[in-house]
This record gives structure tokens, C-alpha cells and sequence, in this order.
């Protein structure tokens, strides 16, 4: 008798043990907010030398001074859709298999054209998937431009609006988009863009409404109850459409499935913005302007925070994009790419980290971090936690990086890349070009916007098959001097501006034969061909 009420006692004990240590490590764990910005340049960034002083972001500023600034961390890939990619499932964009990006493959003879069409399928693991079967309540605001929506239909901008269609079209679209989101591990998903403005809608429509957007995320914040969360917050901003009537000083009722009854009273009054910049002495343009909205909504979340007892156990990502000096490419412009991450009481690291690191490094991270129980190894990405704790880490040897047509790879000093295109774009004519550019052209004029270029003799671009490339890229096909070299090797440290192409160098021929090398062990494993440097 005495025997058995040991053993039942034992296994109390045993069952309370357990059960308390897990209430402890579900207190302990860290509430994840993901924040995304959307094409900001360097000056746009007080930490930063190109934009110290130049801009009212106390919000952003406050968690570059506590928490760490990833001065090392780069993209892989370098336009919207790719890099969130990367982030949220923390492997290469070539990885994708969605059905719009495998279609194209055979065209391309076998090899993956990286751009803007790597969707993440449902039931593909990613940041939100994995953190809602680690008992985290997931929830998403703001952009999507990377989860597949199926059944989504375009609306021109052309579009009228006071057709009733047109609306209803606008509706069943965004009812389409928040069930792409929870198929795909959210539990919440409001004030949502499918992609940036001008591409979502009918131009009466196709404003910013970052206000929108913030209220859904405060809404979420204060739902989540004791449960630890992840939000991910994706703003539009600022990207274009930059005009003060389509982005800080539009009409706030605007959204993106027609007006709402009542403007958001969750971030200053837009009336504001002007005032604050002035007595900060700073200019008033659409560039200070959209900034200071977008450091309002990140202000507005961390308030909400507080407000709900949560901000001293939450880590805050902070991340842009990509680079926007030369979207659209690999060179440094585009790839290099720092970020902030903030916690209470910030990092034993310290403040400012110069170690390597990718994009795809995020979820491995983020998983470390909550102590997620999921295996990493299907992913490319690598946990910089060390790093940030000050502890020694193992990461990248070298940086693997695929945009369009070209792929690259940085080790030391060097930085390789490599432009490929498949037999099609070399057999397209001079009067097929004539007909792309204008095509394209017609495009852009439709938004509003002037042609980049009227010659259609220039070379193609590093994504698009346009002469002198697509609008996104066409800044970087002017500032690269040997832009469409098919091989580009660089010294970093003696030109980190990417001017003195190498590889035609007879000295620097070992160099490239190790860098092209470099890039081969990376490609090996990831789908596709790559001219020679890969084929089946």
C-alpha cells in the first residue's frame, strides 16, 4: 500500500514538473514582430552616413540605438516578391514551385528566371506556418506580393469604379488574398494590399493607406491574449506611388476594396506630418513625408505593445527589402542591406554587427530564438543567434545571390557575377526589340510615368528581356559599367562601387576560376541550369 502511493505521488510530481516547466518556456518565449519596408534608399536611414540627420524617424532610431544594426546583413535576391521569400521560408528563391515560375522553366532551358513570380504554396513550411505549430498565434498586415493566391483576378487601373463590377472584382479579390494567408499558417489577416498600389486596383483606388493597415495590426496585438505571437507587418511604403494625393496625404478612407465609412484614428493626423517635419527642421517632400508615416505606424505598434504589458518580451525585426541603388541586380547596391533587431535590454553582441549574413538567415533565426522544435535542415539559411548573443558562430563561407538571369556569390574580398541568358533572348531580332520596348513603354505610360529609355539597341536587363531594362531596373543598367558582361569580378575593398570589372584580367584568372567555383558549389544543389556553369 505504502509502495504504491510513492509510485502515484512520484508520477504527480512528475506530470506537475512537466506541466510547469512547460508554462515557463511558453512565458519565456519571445513574442516575434516582422517588420517590412518596401524600397527605401540608404539616406532614408539615420544610422546610416547617407541619411544621418536627414530624416524624422524617432521610432525606427530608437531601435537602432538599443537594439543591434546589421551592417553585414545582405538579400539574395533583389526585387519584392524573391526577397520576402527568402525571409519567410529561409531558403533560395529558386526553390519556388508555384505553378507561374515553374511554367517558365522550360522556355529558359531549364534554369530558374528569379523575378517577381516565387509564390509560397500552401502547406508550404514558412515563418507563420512554423511558429503556429509552436503554439504561436500568427496574424499579417500590410503587402503580400509573395503568398500565392489562387483564382486572384487583375483589374486594370484603368478600371471604373463606380461600376459596381469592378468592386465586387476588388472584394472577391481581397476575400481571396486573407485565405491565401490562412492557408499558410496565419490565424489573422486584415488590411491587406495584394502587391504595391499601382498593381492592385483601379487607379481611383490605387493610393497608400498605411493608417488602414496599422489599425489592423494594433487590432491583432490586442487579440492576442497570453499566447506568445508573431506579426508580420509588410508596409507599402515607399515604394512608389510616392505623389503626396496617392501616399501621405491621400484620402484615408481609401482602401483597396473601396472607402471606408470611417478614417482609423490609430496614428497622428496627417496634417501632422508637414508641422513635424518643419519644427524638426527638416524639408517637406514626399520622401520625409512617407518616412515619418511609415515611422508613425511602427511607433503605433510598439505603443500597442506597451500598452498591452508585451513590449519588453517582444523582438522587433526591422527590414527593408532590398537595396534600391541597384534593384534588380547583384551588385553590392542591391544586396547589401542592413537591418535592425531590438529586444529588451538589446544583445550581448553588441550594437552593431558586421558579420555576413542573409536574408534567408531570418527563419533559422527566429526558430532559435522561440526554441522551435522543427527541423532547419530543408532550409539554406543558417541562425545568426550567436552572433547576436557574442558568441562564436558558424556561418556562411561564402554568399550566394540570384536575381533574373544572373547569379553571384561574395567570399573575402571578392564579389563574382555571372549573366546567362538562354538561347531565345540571344535569337530575338532587332525588329522584336523595337516591339518589346515600346510595348513596355506603353506600360508605363499608362501609371503615369515617362519611358527610361527609347533605344532598343541597348542590352537587355539583369530580370526583364527589355532593352535597357525594366523600370525597376533600369538605374543600375545606367550605373554599372560593365553591366552586361556576361562574367564580373571585383575587388571589394579597393572599388566596393563595382566600377573595375576584373575578369578580363590576365592576373585575376585564378581569382575568377575560384569564384566561378564558389558559384558552382552553391548552384549544385539548388533546381536548374545555369548556362555552363551548370547544365543536366
Amino acid at each position: 500500500m505504502k509502495k504504491n502511493f510513492v509510485i502515484i505521488f512520484l508520477a504527480i510530481f512528475q506530470l506537475a514538473t512537466t506541466a510547469c516547466n512547460q508554462h515557463k518556456k511558453e512565458e519565456s518565449r519571445p513574442n516575434i514582430v516582422f517588420f517590412v519596408a518596401d524600397d527605401m534608399t540608404r539616406d532614408m536611414f539615420n544610422f546610416l552616413p547617407e541619411g544621418k540627420g536627414k530624416n524624422l524617424t524617432p521610432n525606427l532610431d530608437m531601435l537602432a540605438n538599443e537594439g543591434v544594426i546589421m551592417m553585414g546583413q545582405h538579400v539574395s535576391a533583389t526585387v519584392c516578391t524573391p526577397s520576402r521569400f527568402n525571409v519567410l521560408t529561409g531558403k533560395y528563391a529558386s526553390r519556388a514551385t508555384n505553378p507561374e515560375f515553374l511554367k517558365q522553366v522550360k522556355k529558359n532551358d531549364n534554369q530558374r528566371v528569379v523575378e517577381w513570380n516565387t509564390h509560397i504554396m500552401p502547406g508550404e513550411a514558412n515563418m507563420a506556418s512554423i511558429l503556429q505549430s509552436e503554439g504561436y498565434f500568427t496574424g499579417a498586415t500590410g503587402k503580400n506580393h509573395v503568398y500565392e493566391v489562387e483564382a486572384w483576378k487583375k483589374v486594370p487601373l484603368t478600371a471604373d469604379t463606380s461600376d459596381y463590377r469592378v468592386l465586387e472584382q476588388q472584394r472577391n479579390n481581397y476575400k481571396l488574398t486573407q485565405e491565401a494567408y490562412l492557408k499558410n499558417g496565419f490565424d489573422y489577416a486584415e488590411g491587406l494590399y495584394y502587391e504595391n498600389p499601382d498593381f492592385n486596383g483601379p487607379m481611383s483606388i490605387a493610393v497608400h493607406n498605411l493608417d488602414w493597415s496599422a489599425e489592423a495590426a494594433i487590432n491583432f496585438i490586442e487579440q492576442t491574449n497570453d499566447d506568445p505571437f508573431f506579426l508580420y507587418f509588410a508596409t507599402t511604403l515607399p515604394h512608389g506611388p510616392t505623389a503626396a494625393n496617392r501616399s501621405w496625404n491621400a484620402d484615408r478612407h481609401i482602401i483597396p476594396t473601396g472607402r471606408l465609412d470611417k478614417v482609423p484614428d490609430v496614428l497622428p493626423k496627417q496634417s501632422t506630418i508637414p508641422t513635424r517635419l518643419k519644427k524638426a527642421d527638416l524639408p517637406v517632400n514626399n520622401k520625409t513625408a512617407n518616412i515619418l508615416w511609415m515611422d508613425d505606424a511602427l511607433g503605433a505598434l510598439i505603443q500597442s505593445l506597451k500598452e498591452q504589458g508585451k513590449f519588453d518580451n517582444t523582438i522587433i525585426f526591422f527590414f527593408n527589402d532590398h537595396g534600391q541603388y541597384a534593384k534588380g541586380s547583384v551588385y553590392q547596391g542591391a544586396t547589401a542591406n542592413p537591418s535592425v533587431i531590438w529586444k529588451s535590454g538589446g544583445f550581448k553582441g553588441g550594437s552593431v554587427s558586421d558579420k555576413l549574413v542573409s536574408n534567408v538567415d531570418f527563419l533559422p533565426t527566429i526558430m532559435d530564438m522561440v526554441n522551435a522544435s522543427t527541423d532547419m535542415k530543408e532550409m539554406d539559411g543558417k541562425s545568426f543567434l550567436n552572433e547576436l548573443e557574442g558568441k562564436k558562430s558558424n556561418m556562411h563561407e561564402s554568399m550566394y545571390f540570384e536575381i533574373g538571369y544572373t547569379r553571384g556569390v561574395r567570399k573575402g574580398k571578392y564579389k563574382y557575377i555571372a549573366l546567362r541568358y538562354p538561347q531565345w533572348v540571344k535569337d530575338i531580332t532587332d525588329e522584336e526589340r523595337v516591339e518589346i520596348l515600346e510595348a513596355y513603354n506603353k506600360k508605363l505610360a499608362i501609371r503615369g510615368k515617362e519611358p527610361n529609355n527609347t533605344d532598343p539597341t541597348l542590352p537587355f536587363g539583369h530580370v526583364q528581356i527589355i532593352p535597357g531594362g525594366g523600370d525597376a531596373e533600369f538605374p543600375a543598367s545606367q550605373r554599372y559599367p560593365s553591366y552586361a558582361m556576361a562574367d564580373q569580378l571585383y575587388d571589394l575593398e579597393a572599388d566596393p562601387g563595382e566600377q573595375n570589372n576584373l575578369a578580363g584580367s590576365e592576373e585575376y584568372q585564378k581569382v575568377l576560376q575560384e569564384m566561378q567555383d564558389e558559384l558552382k558549389k552553391h548552384i549544385r544543389n539548388i533546381p536548374g541550369n545555369f548556362g555552363e556553369l551548370k547544365t543536366d
